[in-house]
């Protein structure tokens, strides 16, 4: 025996074969476990729509699990009422509506959130032996996550109605930041109908998820920047308006303790929607703009300089960005509005300087700096790359908002260390086919 298992195909052979095996002893063993209760709940049971369903007979259903296809015969019930049967069995082991088990939903979610459906169904084929196709696997991953969406929106809502008091962080940490960012994901023509947009046509291609991430601060390192704690981040995305997105922040950033920490941060561009949400929500916030998008900005008001700065541009560059690490904005404004402009020119310079105006308060990146807080949002644009990006703008790729919403709601989920929550309540799970 040992000679014939002396090449790897031969072991790689024997592995799958005992795994075969092994899968249908253990299929075996679990319909035997699942047939010890048959469901049957007496002659009536609650149809759930306040009538009550009789017995009728035992019906097989079979359902694919992580093992393969189990056949389970449980009591029917059926409402005269309603016109509708169910099986309270079904629900009690988590496949009511559905030809998965939670085992296999669970599995194929996590593989639909890390990598587009076909060659996440096909990973799920080698790795664990399970045959499915691509679209069954979206269905169900896009169908999942959009329920944990609906329970993560239920359940800020009933922190922002106060019916739900998150219990404090221990211990609680010293800053907490809230930094926010938005970016554009490829949707099918029908979820951008008739909206404007930055296509060659002016039609939008895009709708606009906004992501938020919470973090967390304790200490500085040994050259007094600021460290963010490991393993601190939690993210929301969400497509809703400014205002859907604002209950779902707030009610994120008082889970994770905005209300007993020393100090909170918001961190964003210098987007309005931004701090109208920070300033409705968390007036007592300290805000900054990100110091790196302010950076851009400044470069994009020496090239609208350009034609009167000539040579001298990058030097006055150079004294722009040291004035802006200070925090010196009215210097900045002082320089650019030396030259005398007229017509379209100086209305251009009023708009370029409008951000650093209406921002200066928090563009005070020198004092934060000296207060040991982070000054740059990179933590937020990363996660629009790893969670947004890499998953959901890959070439080709046109989503529904829907399905859309289920997928980034399992990879915040999942980046957040999370992932566990979508599934401790059944009642959470779609029941997709």
């Amino acid at each position: 025996m040992a000679g014939s298992l002396a090449g790897g195909e031969g072991v790689e052979a024997a592995e799958l074969a005992i795994r075969a095996g092994l899968t249908r002893l253990g299929r075996g063993v679990l319909e035997d476990l699942l047939a010890a209760d048959a469901g049957h709940r007496g002659q009536r049971v609650d149809c759930g729509a306040g009538h009550q369903a009789e017995f009728e007979s035992y019906r097989d259903k079979t359902f694919d699990s992580v093992l393969g296809p189990v056949t389970i015969s449980r009591a029917w019930y059926h409402c005269a009422r309603c016109h509708q049967g169910l099986a309270p069995r079904d629900a009690e082991l988590g496949v009511a509506g559905a030809t998965m088990s939670p085992g296999l939903a669970k599995m194929s979610a996590r593989a639909g959130a890390a990598v587009p459906f076909t060659p996440g169904a096909a990973l799920v084929g080698e790795l664990a032996g399970i045959t499915l196709t691509g679209r069954r696997l979206g269905r169900h991953a896009e169908a999942d996550g959009t329920a944990a969406a609906a329970a993560i929106q239920a359940q800020a809502a009933a922190i922002t109605a106060r019916q739900v008091i998150p219990l404090p962080p221990a211990p609680a940490p010293d800053l907490l930041y809230i930094a926010v960012d938005g970016t554009g994901v490829p949707m099918v023509a029908a979820e951008t109908e008739g909206r404007a947009g930055k296509g060659d046509d002016g039609t939008a291609h895009t709708r606009e998820v906004k992501l938020c991430c919470c973090f967390t601060q304790t200490s500085l390192d040994e050259d007094g920047r600021p460290v963010r704690d490991p393993a601190s981040s939690s993210y929301l995305a969400t497509f809703a308006p400014a205002a859907g997105f604002g209950t779902l922040m707030a009610a994120e950033a008082r889970r994770r303790g905005a209300a007993h920490v020393r100090q909170l941060v918001i961190l964003g561009d210098g987007a309005h929607w931004i701090w109208n949400l920070a300033s409705q929500h968390f007036p007592q916030a300290t805000a900054i703009v990100d110091l790196y998008h302010a950076r851009e900005h400044l470069h994009d008001l020496a090239k609208l300089l350009e034609f009167t700065l000539g040579d001298h541009k990058p030097g006055w560059l150079d004294a722009r960005l040291a004035e802006l690490d200070a925090g010196d904005i009215p210097a900045i404004c002082a320089a650019a509005r030396a030259f005398p402009l007229a017509g379209r020119k100086a209305a251009d310079l009023d708009t370029a300087l409008g951000y650093f105006e209406h921002n200066t308060h928090r563009m005070r990146y020198q004092h934060f700096r000296s207060l040991g807080m982070f000054v740059g949002s990179g933590a937020v644009e990363a996660g629009c790359k790893a969670i947004i990006g890499q998953r959901l703008k890959l070439s080709g790729m046109h989503w529904t908002q829907p399905g859309a919403t289920g997928i980034l709601t399992l990879r915040c989920q999942q980046a957040s260390g999370r992932w566990e929550e979508i599934w401790q309540q059944p009642r959470n799970r779609s029941g997709a086919a």
